[in-house]
């Protein structure tokens, strides 16, 4: 299914950055069978991200265990290292230690890359208003265009000093910034949910620490509620429970997280997606290991779509299996809670036998490129008809496809859902594959095992 002679993407060492790395197009050759597979794919980044850095605060020791070893584990682990934090990464054994400090953060002064690492970026952004020294935070140039001034805002209003290098319009605050910090006070903060859930959980994992209780009202719908309810479920898995009001609200009083020793990582429910959605391309069946429908991945949702269109979904307690359908039916469908699995329905959408409208993901735009335009854009390459709208598009079936080189944007998820029409679609190529290292540094080799 991969034509090797192409391409042949040797994937470095676990946890080493590779996405500025270019590589000619990778042909996907189409199965000549229906499906019959067993995957596993990595542990949650969403997961490993939040208990790095919950864990960088308690106290004690924690093992990770089936933790993420990519790009963007990766520099947060790296950044932490910087600040003075002790984290042991083992990528053969899929395991991380980090050794919490009690809130306190060793490093006075650090300059902090983070590539185009969105949570990295809002995490650690939140992270060093608790420290006592003068940091850097900074990011590629794709990162550097991502939204970061509702943040800065909240955490202002909580009492933090953070200073944009880049611009003064609250607006279009992004990286760098220079935080001259002395502790976080503390207080009550008003904050967008509609643009990222990344800011609200940034404040809520620092706000145990800040030096009085902290209130964070939500303005405005809360987008990707479930990434927030992720990081509630972490924040009480090391001790601390979040009062929630009643308008949209949160509070926190001064606490600190109890290292639970060891914390199992789910396997990545988004990462999943490509492979719970293969089926409904080629038929067959796939099933995908170390996961089950009681994940604390939003995510995981993303297999009620599939079963809207037709699709068979068999779970266990450690698995989930998709069987494809001879009636692919196309659907309406409000992702504003699952947005990163837009892409994937949007691969599917063409081989369905009616119209498919994606809507309520207007803040993929500012993601890691603008998903929005960019898997228009693609689709529109392959010869599907499809409409974009300010908050997602329609996708119409297609009878005829062209052959293309798909441009990814350097976006890992653009690369991973545009592979799937290769499952079935002659002459299909991927610009860039290597861009896939940001959070499923061997998914070519998986997908190849389809098989």
């Amino acid at each position: 299914m991969i034509n090797t002679n192409l391409s042949i993407i040797q994937y470095p060492n676990a946890g080493k950055v590779v996405s500025s790395i270019s590589m000619k197009p990778l042909e996907i050759l189409p199965l000549v069978h229906a499906l019959d597979a067993s995957v596993c794919v990595p542990g949650s980044k969403s997961l490993t991200n939040r208990v790095l850095l919950v864990g960088a605060l308690a106290d004690g020791s924690t093992r990770i265990t089936n933790a993420l070893f990519s790009d963007d584990s990766h520099y947060l682990v790296h950044a932490l290292q910087t600040l003075g934090f002790e984290v042991v990464c083992d990528p053969v054994h899929a395991e991380m230690t980090i050794t919490g400090l009690g809130g306190r953060i060793p490093a006075r002064k650090a300059e902090l890359f983070i590539g185009n690492a969105g949570t990295a970026a809002r995490f650690l952004s939140a992270f060093l208003t608790l420290g006592q020294g003068d940091y850097i935070l900074d990011g590629d140039e794709r990162m550097r265009e991502r939204p970061m001034g509702d943040l800065v805002a909240a955490l202002t209003q909580l009492g933090g000093h953070l200073d944009s290098l880049n611009s003064t319009a609250t607006s279009r605050i992004s990286l760098p910034l220079r935080i001259p910090a002395g502790g976080l006070p503390g207080g009550h903060a008003d904050v967008p949910g509609d643009i990222s859930s990344q800011f609200i959980s940034a404040l809520l994992m620092v706000a145990p620490y800040a030096q009085n209780r902290v209130e964070i009202s939500l303005t405005g719908r809360l987008n990707s509620k479930p990434y927030v309810d992720m990081t509630l479920s972490v924040m009480a898995d090391f001790g601390v429970l979040v009062q929630l009001g009643s308008r949209q609200s949160f509070m926190i009083s001064p606490a600190h997280y109890a290292s639970p020793i060891t914390y199992p990582i789910e396997s990545d429910a988004s990462a999943a997606s490509y492979f719970f959605a293969a089926p409904a391309i080629s038929g067959g069946k796939v099933r995908v290991q170390n996961i089950s429908r009681h994940s604390k991945q939003g995510d995981i949702d993303f297999l009620d779509v599939l079963e809207k269109m037709g699709c068979t979904i068999t779970a266990g307690e450690d698995f989930i299996e998709v069987t494809g359908t001879d009636c692919l039916q196309g659907i309406d469908m409000e992702m504003c809670n699952i947005p990163d699995t837009a892409q994937t329905l949007a691969a599917i959408a063409p081989f369905a036998s009616t119209p498919t409208r994606i809507r309520g993901v207007a803040s993929a735009r500012v993601k890691e490129s603008d998903r929005v335009n960019a898997t228009c854009t693609e689709l529109s390459r392959l010869g599907v008809q499809v409409e974009e709208h300010p908050d997602g598009m329609t996708i119409y079936p297609c009878k005829k496809f062209r052959p293309a080189i798909i441009q990814t944007y350097n976006d890992h998820r653009m690369a991973m859902a545009f592979a799937l029409f290769g499952l079935r679609v002659p002459g299909i190529s991927i610009e860039n594959p290597a861009c896939v290292s940001k959070t499923f540094p061997n998914f070519f080799e998986v997908l190849g095992s389809l098989r």
